[in-house]
């Protein structure tokens, strides 16, 4: 038996169970189908079975227990973490293109450049080991390319791009305060043999808790913001949350009435932008005057190019 014939049954039988709880023979069954379409033989002994389970739960970190009452195998929930669903959402995409590779009109892919994601083994290591890293850093704002020297300290994703964080280094190798990198603008990746020690107080997912995307607090405080969206834009905004802390206050066929509790930095406030008519800001007061500003400037734009024509 292959190790891709194993990997294939294992993925098989999470996506079974992902629908369902199933018996060992609801299971089998699956599996004689998946057999029979894809041309393997991924049918297994209950013992083989057990096996799979463990190596699930070792390569996805996906615990699949039985139910003794039901008399079912079912996926423990509560330790279904973030990383293995993103391993699973790659491992479906991975299968779709397989089977898609001679069938390119049927998959249309975002036309973009790819972003850093080839930095992201390496910066991965350079942040377990405590090492330095060097790279070439350009911003979209400068003409000219900058060296960097940073003790990494977490990835972040927003918005299909990675971010390095981490304390960079003067010219003097003094750390600085943390800033963020985005990997699609770095080049000529060093890792270091030079370690670090990894700040005690330092929590990635504490620094990031009230940010809506990569830019800090930058001495602020986080605020309580409502937001009012037209009902069907509201559907969107419920099928995918803004924030972690999003909360319904009024949803009916008037408005979606939510309440977030965050930085209101530049990438929030663009975001917001981005909904136009379909979203009035409710709180806070600071809030709403730097909307309104934003959209006069906007429609001054527009009065401009009437003069201008």
């Amino acid at each position: 038996m292959t190790t891709r014939e194993s990997l294939l049954r294992y993925f098989h039988i999470i996506n079974k169970l992902r629908k369902s709880p199933a018996t060992f023979k609801e299971i089998d069954g699956y599996l004689t189908k998946q057999s029979e379409l894809q041309g393997y033989h991924f049918n297994v002994s209950k013992r083989q079975f057990q096996r799979d389970l463990e190596d699930i739960g070792a390569i996805f970190e996906i615990d699949i227990n039985y139910d003794f009452r039901r008399r079912v195998y079912a996926i423990d929930d509560e330790l279904h973490s973030e990383i293995s669903q993103r391993r699973l959402e790659a491992f479906d995409t991975f299968n779709a293109l397989k089977i898609g590779e001679n069938t390119s009109k049927s998959i249309l892919f975002e036309k973009r450049r790819p972003q850093g994601t080839e930095y992201l083994f390496g910066l991965l290591h350079a942040i377990k080991s405590n090492l330095q890293i060097r790279f070439t850093y350009h911003k979209f704002w400068d003409e000219e390319p900058t060296q960097r020297i940073l003790e990494p300290l977490a990835l972040k994703e927003f918005r299909n791009r990675w971010y390095i964080i981490g304390k960079e280094l003067n010219q003097e190798m003094v750390t600085t305060q943390i800033k963020t990198f985005g990997l699609d603008r770095i080049s000529e990746l060093e890792i270091t043999k030079t370690k670090f020690r990894y700040p005690s107080d330092f929590d990635a997912e504490d620094q990031f808790k009230h940010c809506f995307g990569i830019i800090g607090a930058n001495g602020d405080e986080p605020k309580e913001v409502v937001l009012s969206f037209e009902p069907v834009q509201g559907k969107y905004i419920k099928s995918m949350p803004l924030h972690e802390s999003q909360q319904v206050l009024v949803d009916n066929d008037k408005e979606l009435r939510i309440k977030l509790f965050v930085y209101t930095t530049y990438d929030f406030k663009m975001e917001l932008l981005s909904y136009g008519e379909n979203l009035k800001v409710m709180e806070p007061d600071t809030l709403i005057h730097e909307m309104k500003e934003s959209l006069t400037l906007a429609l001054g734009r527009y009065e401009l190019g009437k003069k201008l024509k």
